[in-house]
């Protein structure tokens, strides 16, 4: 999972650069797939239009699955998503993959630019999604007002849906939906084992055949020995307090930055509670942590997001994972 962050010194055209070469390193070493975020009028984060990324980094790609974590539904008509994914998916047969979200992804001048009446539209959430599937797959009933009509144009096959979530929640909103579920584990204090078993025991199948799915995303810096992983990870950390904190004009800070930034006592429990939800060492502990996890959560799939202030060293931690994973 990328957000295409912008470091200290660096330009937006060259984060987003950056994003396509992530994404050609993790098909050349046998990454299943590679999902962009969508932010908005956060000024070091340059993923605000994933769908627009998707086909330059198809267009320079061959195999791997590539997708949007997530498109923020109630910002949008479903028919407008539907239109944009199916040409997608036409462009790239079988490689789509379609992450749907609730959050705003911003500031609430973003939200309200974006969309009138959001709240309103994450009550209505089920309804919006419903609409959206009903679309991808061409299955609103008879006497719908939509029945007639067909997002264009129509792919062999269809995006494949995924409900991204941290909550009980959106986990009986997959399960209630047939759909594959995305677990926010780099993001969430919630209790995420019970979640996603709530999720596989309320699923119902879309399709015959069908079985739960289950993607566990996961903040990972990896590195040749932990005292490295240890310093690359710093920089990350520091600039999820300065977000906080409104103080990330300059993008994500050098290592040697984040090492001179003073923390409050309040900042440093923040800090360690943080770094508690990452997975930070050598590729020994990055493995037995990872397996860890992968027990515990019976997840089908782990997706990594890794931040670093140098993008050799983020391309370098998924190298190093592959290595030993993959």
């Amino acid at each position: 999972m990328d957000q295409s962050p912008v470091s200290l010194n660096q330009t937006s055209r060259e984060a987003l650069n950056h994003s396509l070469k992530l994404a050609q390193i993790g098909e050349s070493l046998g990454y299943t797939r590679y999902w962009l975020t969508e932010h908005h009028d956060l000024q070091h984060l340059a993923s605000s239009t994933p769908e627009v990324l998707l086909g330059y980094i198809g267009g320079h790609t061959e195999t791997i699955r590539i997708g949007a974590g997530a498109i923020l539904l109630p910002h949008y008509r479903p028919y407008k998503v539907a239109e944009i994914f199916n040409t997608l998916a036409t462009l790239f047969p079988n490689r789509i993959d379609l992450g749907i979200g609730r959050a705003p992804g911003g500031s609430a001048e973003a939200t309200n630019a974006l969309s009138t009446n959001y709240l309103q539209k994450v009550f209505a959430l089920p309804e919006l999604l419903e609409e959206l599937l009903n679309f991808l797959d061409g299955s609103f009933p008879d006497g719908h007002e939509f029945k007639s009509l067909s997002a264009l144009p129509k792919p062999e096959k269809s995006a494949t849906p995924w409900l991204l979530g941290t909550s009980e929640k959106s986990a009986k909103l997959a399960a209630k939906n047939g759909l594959p579920y995305t677990f926010g584990y780099f993001m969430s204090d919630n209790k995420g084992t019970e979640i996603i078993q709530t999720y596989k025991d309320n699923f119902v199948k879309r399709y015959e055949n069908q079985e739960p799915e289950v993607i566990l995303t996961v903040s990972v810096v990896c590195a040749e020995t932990n005292k490295q992983a240890e310093e690359m990870a710093l920089s990350s950390l520091i600039w999820s307090i300065q977000k906080e904190k409104l103080e990330d004009e300059n993008g994500v800070p050098s290592i040697e930055a984040a090492k001179q930034y003073e923390l409050t006592d309040k900042e440093k429990e923040k800090f360690e509670n943080m770094k508690q939800q990452m997975i930070i060492g050598d590729q020994k502990t990055v493995k037995t942590q990872l397996k860890a996890l992968e027990k515990e959560y019976e997840c089908d799939e782990i997706m990594i997001n890794t931040v670093t202030y140098s993008p050799d060293d983020k391309f370098n931690s998924y190298c190093l994972i592959a290595e030993v994973l993959l």
